[in-house]
């Protein structure tokens, strides 16, 4: 009767060792690869959804708990994502700020310059060349080396009578 149940529980293939060597290779084959996987992914340190695949739960419970240590991460890295976020949108406010600060400060310093250029245009000498600021511009250059304009000297243009 015992020799009757070893066959027909474990089938006709119960006795055979070959086929049991086989099976245990397998298995075995298939812990190591499934633990190089988990290893891969925790020294990639990507998302840790995709190791939750490879875990198999003994309860239910077990399973809970793994998901729910894996939900505090994600919300930690959400969280510190939109810290990161709100900095950069402040540090981008402050430099907005400052450069508009600047653009003002730039504009009053030409508006002052353009009025005494031209409360002292009307006091240069009509045969000197900076008599007329259009010219003036005209013939200035921008050097890129010394980081400035260079404007004509000024000439005093005198005319002899016959």
């Amino acid at each position: 009767l015992q020799m009757l149940e070893q066959q027909v529980v474990g089938g006709e293939e119960a006795q055979n060792k070959d086929l049991k060597e086989k099976h245990k290779r397998r298995k075995k084959y298939a812990d190591e690869r499934r633990l190089q996987l988990v290893a891969a992914l925790q020294e990639s340190k990507e998302d840790s959804s995709e190791q939750a695949l490879l875990n198999v739960y003994d309860s239910i419970q077990e399973e809970v708990r793994a998901k729910s240590k894996m939900l505090e991460k994600v919300q930690e890295k959400l969280w510190a994502a939109e810290t990161e976020i709100k900095d950069l949108q402040l540090e981008f406010g402050l430099e907005k700020m400052d450069y508009l600060s600047t653009i003002r400060r730039q504009e009053r310093d030409l508006m002052l310059c353009q009025q005494l250029l031209d409360q002292v245009q009307s006091l240069v000498r009509r045969d000197c060349n900076y008599s007329n600021l259009e010219r003036i511009r005209r013939e200035s250059v921008w050097d890129e080396e010394s980081g400035c304009w260079k404007i004509p000297e000024p000439v005093i243009q005198k005319t002899h009578l016959p």
